[in-house]
């Protein structure tokens, strides 16, 4: 008969937040095991040491590496992989052998815990039980007397090794956090608070519930003494149980341009009203930094507010002063009609959207939804960008050098049928045509479709261009042809090309369209 495997979590430091199952467990363990550092003692083992019985074996499982610099040949990770490996085959010659085995964990074993790459080696093979620890930034909450979340706030917990663009930006979108791994990241990680505009509410927790436990803010913290055992809280804006609205941030008042009550214009010193603000609409480029014009990234650097579909949001980088809203893909006029009730209460505001605004981009949806006499007072300008077919139209050459046309294959605003028309016509008048939104997970046909409208009026050797991701990681584009053309290798993240009959490929592989036509 095996033994039974147990991932016991011993709490953040202080031996008397060990629980009772934990302490049971540990006190009549075959074997108990633990991780260290390089020369190190263990901490679990620490916390844990009055409760190990004489009897039982001790297994200390010692990192190779704490450290990225390692000459393993698969690197860092190769060295873990293989030191997790050898670390569960110790184990399991224990268990095997009849010998219940505990190994402990700092903390909770499955918050950052070393225990769940043994989970993952052990537990299909051997009976396993987890027991749940205090984890650090609940002890340090505590010590610091810091009210993480109240009601409905969102707590997130970050890891200080993420690159300091994410880690502001999650900082500035979430209402609390929490930010473990410091040591040798905290610069970063400070300058990530003071760019989202969360320093002046983050602490920082040294040693939690241990000798020698620390808490001061962050901002008066040396860099150069943060050891590992410390973390950072950020906590949210409560104030007698109720979030304090930040700036842009819409309450039960607010109420959209379609009907009911608009939200107050604030008045300035005096009594004056405040003027409405003009509200921008900034076309990112499809990607790349060096493709966002002077223009928009100065006007990105100046406005409180960015509104956007979520992943366009994340490409504005965060900075102290900046509140962000992200939505989904398919609520353009509820953002258009937020971005504009902001601009009217005097808010700076930027609508963006990726390429160009003005092509099936955000443009349109804040002009349609400033059409409300609500927001006639509301100026709005839009600031072009690097359209996507401008994009894939240069990485191929000059395709769209003559007359061209444009089209989008999604159905979600016009019916299909619109768009079978337009791509006869098209066709029949012998424009090069530029495909946006060529299919999705839930539109699969239209392409097939599209290409079998095209090849009515069409060669077959015409030349079509399928660029996908374009600017960004991991870019192609394929030359092919409206006959070759295999509707399943196109995608959402693709924009196609297809040519005139006058289109050309060149010697070199570069496809352009003359500016003149044949009589």
């Amino acid at each position: 008969m095996t033994g039974r495997f147990h991932g016991v979590g011993v709490g953040p430091g202080d031996p008397e937040l060990i629980t009772l199952k934990a302490a049971r467990l540990i006190a009549s363990a075959d074997v108990v095991a633990y991780h260290a550092g390089v020369g190190k003692e263990s901490n679990a083992r620490r916390i844990a040491a009055s409760l190990i019985p004489g009897t039982a074996a001790e297994e200390v499982l010692t990192y190779p590496v704490t450290t990225g610099a390692t000459d393993h040949p698969g690197g860092y990770a190769g060295a873990l992989a293989d030191f997790y490996e050898e670390s569960a085959a110790r184990l399991a010659a224990h268990l095997e052998a009849g010998r219940d085995v505990v190994l402990l964990s700092e903390g909770d074993p499955l918050f950052y815990g070393s225990f769940m790459y043994m989970h993952d080696r052990l537990s299909e093979r051997y009976e396993t039980q987890i027991v749940p620890g205090v984890p650090a930034f609940a002890a340090a909450a505590a010590a610091a007397a810091a009210p993480l979340v109240r009601q409905t706030d969102v707590l997130t917990v970050l890891p200080g090794t993420l690159p300091e663009p994410e880690l502001a930006r999650r900082l500035a979108d979430t209402d609390a956090a929490v930010v473990m791994k410091l040591g040798r990241t905290f610069p970063a990680v400070r300058r990530a608070l003071e760019a989202a505009g969360r320093l002046d509410h983050a602490v920082y927790v040294e040693r939690a519930s241990m000798e020698g436990e620390r808490r001061l803010p962050v901002a008066e913290v040396d860099p150069a003494d943060v050891p590992y055992f410390s973390l950072i809280l950020v906590t949210g804006d409560s104030r007698n149980g109720t979030r304090s609205r930040r700036p842009g941030d819409r309450t039960a008042t607010d109420r959209t341009a379609t009907g009911g009550e608009q939200p107050a214009v604030p008045a300035a010193e005096g009594g004056q009203v405040v003027p409405a603000a003009e509200l921008l609409v900034v076309g990112l480029g499809p990607g790349p930094g060096a493709w966002l014009t002077p223009e928009a990234t100065e006007a990105l650097a100046e406005v409180d507010h960015v509104i956007g579909y979520g992943p366009y949001v994340d490409r504005v980088p965060q900075r102290a002063g900046l509140t962000r809203h992200a939505s989904g893909n398919t609520v353009e006029l509820e953002r258009a009609r937020h971005a504009l009730e902001l601009a009217k209460r005097g808010e700076r505001v930027a609508v963006v959207s990726g390429g160009d605004a003005g092509v099936f981009g955000m443009a349109t949806a804040v002009l349609e939804a400033a059409e409300d006499p609500a927001f006639r007072q509301v100026p709005v300008r839009v600031l072009p960008g690097v359209s996507a077919v401008q994009a894939v139209a240069a990485r191929a050459g000059a395709p769209i050098g003559g007359d061209f046309a444009v089209v989008s294959l999604s159905d979600r605003l016009k019916p299909w049928e619109v768009v079978e028309r337009r791509l006869r016509a098209i066709a029949e008048a012998d424009l090069v045509l530029a495909v946006y939104n060529p299919a999705s997970r839930s539109r699969t046909e239209q392409i097939a479709t599209a290409r079998r409208v095209l090849l009515e009026h069409r060669e077959p050797r015409t030349v079509v261009v399928v660029g996908r991701d374009v600017g960004r990681p991991g870019e192609s584009l394929t030359v092919t042809t409206l006959g070759e053309l295999d509707p399943a290798t196109v995608d959402m993240r693709c924009l196609l090309i297809v040519g005139a009959s006058g289109t050309r490929v060149s010697a070199s592989g570069r496809v352009w369209t003359p500016r003149w036509v044949k009589p």
